[in-house]
């Protein structure tokens, strides 16, 4: 933690561009500056990230230096993430997802494609963001691929569609391709929401070698493993007039809600335009099923079936007024008895971390208020942002570590913040003042009223409180330097 933590912002840039091969050392160079400088004020346009003539005006020539691009860029951060992803001994979960990143107004970067419904332009941003399981922390993005949208020709054929590299559903295949495989005795896994839930991206991952566990959204064909049969309340009956015993295919959604309960559980409902967050007690189920591959090929893949686990969800007494919870999971990590299951349904209630992130990239760090001529030069900065946005995820993952309360924020946070910090809030000096004090002194300083029924601070106040921080120790620093003349 103490590469990321958020005081040392000269370090900062060189943690993770500092190893950027961008051809030339002077543009290494200014990477890493620039980071330094957008990790001190992240939110912003560029001139509110970079509010002198001489960094901002470095910062659009790097971004528009033809040997910079977006690949060169984060090849640093990513070799970084995996090398962390790498020392974890437990679980990581990689949390795979696509945001809109909205450029309608720039009438000057012609190389935008439709977004939305089609009336706004910008591109795709698919992030890949590596977390510890049993840390609950954010390592790092592991990829990030952006995509732009193509308009399709009216006579484009299924098969030509299929075919096209610019498919936009290829982009999960590919970010699980750009993850790779972990090392021998490593496990991570790949999870994601509906969108995943094509034959191509299982079929992929699965003869790989890597793990998934995915929110199905297609109600497939299916088949309940040999063997299994007890595990379904309902009966699936032969095919009429076969005589082999070959189970009828049935729908895994279907089935899914036919399974024999394992037990009840409660997890955590988020809050959305739709509802209030609450603990919700639902029953679970799971069992093995064989999925059929498509009739018509959706992407590319084989005619071969593939075996899975079925995890079923389903809240047993929804408040009025609200959709009772379900899911319907699949993975192909082996899955068997309750402790299993409900493993699986933690990993996939920790995807909400990724729209967080998109959240920290979007209002923490003001991807969508830059301002350039060139797509190229938008995508170097969104680079650099999305790694600033990673950090704001980590400062609040730092204030609810398991040691937070007893480890000495000096161990993280640099001595000139936490004393600072210590004077506004408690007004003396408290060298032993520990990580969770300072942090919720910090979220004090963003907004946060610090009751006890207040719960946890979130990323955007702390970061709230970081920024004003930083404001407060470079007033102090100028004090000190006009004493000094």
């Amino acid at each position: 933690m103490e590469a990321d933590r958020p005081s040392a912002v000269q370090s900062f840039g060189e943690d993770h561009f500092g190893a950027c091969d961008l051809g030339d050392r002077r543009l290494t160079q200014r990477a890493v500056f620039t980071a330094n400088r957008m990790m001190q004020h992240p939110g912003g346009t560029l001139p509110d990230k970079l509010n002198d003539n001489a960094s901002l005006i470095g910062m659009y020539r790097m971004a528009n230096n033809s040997k910079v691009t977006h690949e060169n860029i984060m090849a640093a951060h990513f070799a970084r993430t995996r090398g962390a992803m790498s020392e974890v001994n437990g679980v990581v979960l990689v949390l795979h997802d696509t945001t809109e990143a909205d450029f309608s107004g720039l009438d000057s970067v012609a190389d935008l494609g439709p977004i939305g419904n089609g009336g706004c332009r910008g591109f795709l941003v698919h992030n890949s963001l590596a977390y510890d399981y049993d840390a609950a922390e954010v390592i790092g993005l592991v990829n990030q691929t952006l995509h732009t949208r193509r308009k399709v020709p009216k006579k484009e054929t299924p098969k030509q569609k299929r075919e096209h590299p610019q498919r936009e559903s290829r982009l999960w295949k590919k970010g699980w391709l750009a993850v790779g495989l972990a090392p021998d005795g490593k496990w991570w896994v790949n999870v994601c929401d509906r969108g995943a839930d094509l034959y191509e991206f299982i079929e992929s991952v699965d003869k790989g070698g890597g793990f998934y566990c995915i929110r199905s959204k297609s109600n497939r064909l299916i088949e309940l493993a040999p063997g299994f049969e007890e595990e379904c309340l309902v009966t699936i009956p032969d095919k009429p007039g076969n005589g082999t015993g070959t189970q009828t295919p049935a729908k895994l959604h279907d089935l899914a809600r036919q399974l024999q309960t394992l037990g009840t559980r409660q997890i955590q409902v988020r809050a959305n335009y739709l509802q209030k967050p609450r603990k919700a007690t639902v029953r679970i189920a799971s069992a093995p099923v064989i999925i059929r591959a498509p009739e018509h090929a959706r992407g590319e893949h084989s005619r071969q079936s593939q075996t899975a686990w079925v995890v079923h969800v389903l809240e047993t007494n929804p408040p009025k007024g609200c959709e009772p919870i379900e899911w319907v999971l699949l993975t192909n990590v082996p899955t068997e008895g309750l402790e299993q299951t409900c493993e699986r349904i933690d990993w996939y209630a920790c995807r909400p971390v990724i729209e967080e992130y998109h959240k920290a990239q979007k209002t923490g760090c003001g991807i969508e208020e830059q301002q350039f001529t060139t797509l190229k030069a938008l995508q170097v900065t969104l680079g650099i942002l999305s790694v600033v946005a990673v950090q704001l995820l980590r400062l609040r993952d730092l204030s609810r570590r398991e040691d937070a309360k007893i480890r000495p924020a000096q161990d993280v946070i640099d001595k000139s913040y936490v004393d600072l910090m210590c004077l506004w809030r408690f007004k003396k000096l408290l060298p032993a003042i520990s990580v969770h004090d300072f942090c919720r002194a910090l979220a004090k300083l963003g907004g946060h009223l610090n009751r006890t029924h207040d719960g946890d601070p979130g990323w955007l106040v702390l970061w709230r409180g970081w920024t004003k921080l930083q404001l407060m120790v470079e007033g102090a620093q100028a004090a000190q330097n006009r004493r000094s003349v």
